[in-house]
């Protein structure tokens, strides 16, 4: 029977391809990586590595699938039993964007800290993407994420709607000279938007020809976070979602509502007959509740509109531009 500590040992060799970053890694020593290794080629009867140049052997290749599934299989296992056994030590993985986890989770944390001191929770900063792929990979159990598709091995529950709002200065300029079939070449309109390849570019990029600016410079930055900046300093106007606008930022500039856009959604993934434990389910009350919360930015911005339209306030107004 092979060890499954010498199967993890050897994963993480296979993964990192550096005996002392493996011993970093998994706290052990150098030579017990050395030991674990020899230990499962003499169980195995066969080479798995070659050491100059590093690589697996064709033995290694096929022992790797085996083990690497063994492994996530028995890390699923285990969080399923700790939900059973009402968990109240170990570790919860979340897994979420930035903007995710600082808007809505800091709050629902701190909460859980208080009720659960004796689970220490462990926060992946990632892409919605990249949050699926580790709840289905198990190194999360917990995934919050936007527009999630139906999957197989992931079930998404759905927390809230989710809108898009224009952060800056200058869109309805943009507009009323673009429907004038003007155009200032010292003033060409900017969008602040997340990079192409990330799957909010792929909900807004069909919708952005609504916003009736013929053409615009796109600026593309890392996080909404960077978007909120760079709109704030007034290098162009930025499309985010609704709540990212969270009082806390204490924002000035303007925000539109782009009721033109379709809506998405905003939830979180488990794996398919993953066991939530009583943590995890209250975890997620709390979360919800954030949610709930009343929004003071798209509030006031609806307000204003209406009082533009009926005359009692001027577009040039401060309260206009700014909460």
């Amino acid at each position: 029977m092979l060890d499954i500590h010498w199967l993890n040992t050897f994963v993480t060799l296979a993964r990192l391809q550096h005996f002392g970053q493996t011993a970093t890694e998994l706290h052990m020593t150098q030579p017990n990586v050395s030991l674990h290794l020899k230990n499962l080629e003499q169980a195995t009867r066969v080479r798995l590595i070659e050491r100059s140049p590093f690589r697996l052997t064709q033995a290694g290749e096929r022992l790797l699938q085996s083990a690497e599934r063994t492994i996530a299989e028995l890390q699923l296992c285990q969080a399923d039993l700790n939900a059973l056994g009402q968990f109240s030590q170990g570790k919860l993985a979340i897994a979420a964007s930035d903007i995710i986890s600082r808007l809505l989770l800091i709050q629902p944390f701190q909460r859980f800290k208080q009720a659960f001191p004796g689970i220490d929770l462990t926060l992946f900063n990632t892409t919605s993407d990249q949050a699926a792929e580790l709840v289905k990979a198990g190194r999360a159990d917990l995934g919050f994420v936007m527009a999630q598709k139906r999957s197989e091995p992931l079930f998404y529950t759905e927390l809230q709607q989710v809108t898009w709002c224009a952060l800056g200065q200058g869109l309805s300029r943009w507009q009323a000279r673009a429907k004038a079939g003007e155009s200032d070449p010292l003033d060409e309109p900017t969008l602040i938007l997340l990079g192409h390849d990330t799957r909010t570019r792929a909900l807004i990029d069909p919708s952005l020809s609504l916003l009736g600016l013929p053409s615009c410079r796109i600026m593309e930055v890392g996080s909404v976070d960077a978007q909120l900046d760079w709109a704030e300093a007034g290098f162009g106007v930025a499309i985010v979602p609704d709540f990212s606008l969270h009082p806390r930022l204490k924002l000035t500039a303007p925000v539109t509502e782009l009721h033109d856009f379709p809506s998405t959604s905003l939830g979180y993934v488990v794996r398919q007959n993953q066991v939530l434990s009583r943590a995890i389910k209250q975890l997620l009350h709390w979360v919800e509740e954030e949610i709930q919360r009343p929004h003071p930015y798209l509030g006031l911005e609806l307000a204003l509109s209406e009082q533009v339209k009926e005359g009692h306030v001027k577009e040039e107004d401060p309260k206009v531009k700014g909460t």
